[in-house]
């Protein structure tokens, strides 16, 4: 199945906690197929916090979506996040935005991501390694726009 991660860094060296993520996240059951650039962003919610560095992935894995999650948050632990503070600084964030257009919503996992749509961050990564994608909404990933200010690093 067909899916796209999000990653975000703004603690400590940023494109480590990137790198790290995404070779751990290659591995038999997941292969990385597409990876977008580092793209600088502000942060979203608590805004007193170190600017956001934000990759999109895409991925093919056997995995279903929880397996998935789950394989994500403990690439998170390893990597030193720590749950504090809602929409808080962190080493790294790794969500899963789309898994192969399902729409589903659970206690602990909703898809596509709630936000999708709404954040910049997310969107100009996205749009970057999939200019042809149709959100689960039905909406062109040309369509879609999203808040905040992004800018693609060249390093």
């Amino acid at each position: 199945m067909r899916a796209f991660l999000g990653l975000g860094s703004n603690l400590g060296d940023r494109a480590h906690y990137l790198e790290e993520a995404i070779s751990a996240l290659a591995s038999p059951l997941i292969k990385v197929e597409a990876t977008s650039l580092i793209y600088e962003t502000e942060p979203w919610g608590l805004m007193d916090q170190p600017l956001y560095w934000n990759q999109v992935i895409e991925v093919e894995t056997s995995l279903v979506p929880l397996e998935l999650l789950h394989v994500c948050q403990e690439i998170e632990h390893r990597l030193g996040r720590e749950r504090k503070v809602h929409w808080g600084p962190r080493t790294i964030d790794i969500d899963l935005l789309i898994y192969d257009n399902i729409v589903s919503e659970s206690e602990e996992l909703i898809l596509p991501h709630p936000y999708l749509e709404e954040r910049a961050f997310v969107l100009a990564p996205l749009r970057e390694i999939a200019p042809k994608l149709v959100l689960p909404s039905g909406r062109s990933i040309t369509e879609v726009s999203g808040e905040g200010k992004v800018h693609a690093l060249t390093t």
